[in-house]
This record gives structure tokens, C-alpha cells and sequence, in this order.
């Protein structure tokens, strides 16, 4: 089961360019994603409510999508307005849609009650529209459920095992790090830990060879059911990063989001930001190959573990002290899915 009245990324607003008929299933649903003559992004079910064909194969027409089967008719709303060779349209003759907010780079949409959409709550990500910050969004499709995703950020200790010569750089980081109190909100929580002393890892010494040891911090926040943020940095070492020196410091963003496709498989929305001002592209090149390996490395863990799982259901996970970030994640979205079948029950 799944959250439903909350928030998702469907899409990169850039894959909805070039009259793009985007067939994607959400939470178990086909839906189509498109963006019509109007420039205003739609959502509707990805099967035409006449013989289940794909509107996704379809043709777009102005604001509306025409259906390649029989020749179908149906607008943003869902609203079917036209049936070549017959005059009249039964005015139940629709498919159902859902709210979408194009944010300028990031397509949210509402997969429950449409009646609870509220657009105040869509999680802010600013780095994306602030002209100082440069990466690249990318994308990738994940065969795992996407709470092993999401347990995998929620403990940034795997960095030290799984990203040794990437993005950790060393076992040390588990080892040598403190960490300020969890913060548990009703929403999700926030985490900072501090590595003083370090090296360098290898990520970040391609882009600055010179840079000596420093004071590394990663502060994540995780919002339910899926959603990540991460500031991240290296200071020259000794220089007070944690009274808040950011002198000389190589500082980044990063934001990734987990929306369901099946139970077993998950989309995978992520961008890596920087601030830097000369050589720019070519920073944001090598971070975004850097980053894409790590993830290929977390990729490969957390499929298999899939597999595991699905193998032998009656196998448990088990708790260790780290966990308690995503434990606590966890326990929000059951409570959320708990509340949310509540609801439906007693509006039955």
C-alpha cells in the first residue's frame, strides 16, 4: 500500500517538451503526462475509457489527446468531446484525472481524494531556481520497492562501506563521525553529521586537487513518503565550519525523490547542485558522473536486497541504532496509509 493524498514527482518539466505523450505508471496507475498548446501541464488516466487503449499512443491536439484506436477525443479534464461519426457525446464519457503543479522544473502531482489537494504543501527544493546553483536533473528506474530507497539515504553511514572509493572515501567516516540529536517532525526529520580531520574523497578531489584535510557535514532532511535533501560540504580543516565558517568550503545540494511505480519498482528523480562560479559545466559534469557512479553502487545493493526480500517473505529486517531515522520514516508512512484507509472506510 501507498500514501496517496501527498504529494509526488511525476515528472522533470523537461520531459514534457516536443508534444511529449509521457505514459508513466504512478503508484500502480497508468497515467499520461503531457503539456498542452496552453503551456498548462495535464494528468489522466493512461487508458481510453472506451477499449483500455493507451492514450499515451495517441496524438496530441492543441490541449486535448486523441485516441489512435477509434479516434476518441478527450481533454485535460478527462472530458471526452468528440467520437468521429456519431454527433452526440454521453456526458459520462470520461477518464479520470489528477492535480498536477509544474513548478518550473519539477512536475508534482496528487495521486488521492482530489477533493484534499492542497498545492501549499508541495516540498520546496529553491536551489532549483536560484540562477547561483548548476547541476543537472537526471532520472533513473529503480526494480526495488521505494523504502529500501529511501532507508538507504536515511542512513548515511553506507557511505563509508558502499561508496569507499567514491563518494566516502574511507571506512573512517562510521568510525570518526559525531552527529547532532535526531530531529523527528510529523513530517519527517533532519540529521546532521561531522567527520573532522578528513581526506578528501575521491569525488570531490576531482574537482580540487590542492585541498588538504577538511571538516566534511552532511545534513539530511527526509520527508514522507520519499523525499530528500542534502547539504553537504568540505571545509579546510580547523577553519570553524561548525560555528559556521563556510570560508573556502565546497558546498552542495542535492534533492532526490522516490515515487512509486509498482510495489517492487520505483522512479527515481535526483539532481546534484554547486555553487561554484568558474568552470561550471564541466563542475557540474563531473559531479553529475561522480554522483550517477555512486548511485549505480547503491543501485546494485538495494536491487538485490529486493530480490532477497521477495525470495523469502517471512524474512524480517532487523533494527541497529542507525536506523532510527528510518525507522521513524517508516513509522510515518504506516501511520499516514493507516489513517488514510480510515478515512476511506468510514466515507464508504
Amino acid at each position: 500500500m501507498f500514501m496517496k493524498n501527498c504529494w509526488y514527482v511525476a515528472a522533470w518539466s523537461h520531459e514534457l517538451i516536443d508534444d511529449v505523450l509521457l505514459g508513466r505508471t504512478l503508484l500502480n496507475q497508468k497515467v499520461l503526462l503531457y503539456r498542452g498548446s496552453d503551456g498548462k501541464v495535464n494528468a489522466i488516466d493512461d487508458r481510453c475509457c472506451h477499449r483500455g487503449a493507451l492514450l499515451s499512443k495517441g496524438r496530441l491536439e492543441g490541449n486535448c489527446v486523441r485516441c489512435m484506436y477509434h479516434g476518441l477525443l478527450f481533454d485535460g479534464n478527462g472530458t471526452c468531446v468528440e467520437i468521429p461519426g456519431q454527433e452526440t457525446v454521453p456526458p459520462d464519457l470520461k477518464v479520470k484525472t489528477y492535480k498536477v503543479v509544474d513548478t518550473g522544473r519539477l512536475v508534482w502531482i496528487w495521486m488521492g481524494d482530489q477533493t484534499l489537494v492542497d498545492e501549499s504543501k508541495i516540498p520546496e527544493f529553491p536551489y532549483l531556481n536560484d540562477p547561483e546553483w548548476h547541476g543537472f536533473p537526471d532520472y533513473l528506474h529503480y526494480q526495488a520497492n521505494y523504502q529500501l530507497i529511501a532507508d538507504n539515504l536515511a542512513d548515511i553511514n553506507h557511505i563509508a562501506y558502499v561508496h569507499t572509493n567514491t563518494l566516502g572515501g574511507s571506512e573512517r567516516y562510521v568510525m570518526e563521525q559525531t552527529a547532532s540529536p535526531l530531529e523527528r517532525f510529523e513530517d519527517g526529520f533532519r540529521l546532521t553529521k561531522w567527520h573532522m580531520n578528513s581526506d578528501l574523497p575521491p569525488f570531490v578531489r576531482k574537482i580540487d586537487k590542492k585541498m588538504g584535510k577538511v571538516d566534511r557535514w552532511n545534513t539530511a532532511e527526509m520527508k514522507v513518503p520519499a523525499l530528500f535533501f542534502l547539504e553537504s560540504g568540505f571545509s579546510p580543516a580547523g577553519t570553524g565550519i561548525q560555528e559556521g565558517n563556510k570560508e573556502g568550503s565546497h558546498e552542495f545540494h542535492n534533492f532526490q525523490a522516490m515515487t512509486p511505480e509498482t510495489e517492487e519498482t520505483t522512479h527515481f528523480f535526483w539532481v546534484y547542485m554547486h555553487n561554484k562560479k568558474q568552470d561550471v559545466e564541466l563542475l557540474s559534469h563531473s559531479l553529475h558522473d561522480s554522483i550517477l557512479e555512486g548511485f549505480h553502487e547503491d543501485k546494485d545493493v538495494i536491487e538485490t536486497q529486493q530480490k532477497v526480500l521477495r525470495d523469502d517473505p517471512t524474512f524480517r529486517l532487523r533494527a541497529i541504532a542507525a536506523d532510527a531515522p528510518l525507522s521513524h520514516l517508516r513509522w510515518l508512512v504506516s501511520q499516514r496509509i493507516k489513517e488514510e484507509s480510515e478515512r476511506a472506510a468510514a466515507q464508504s
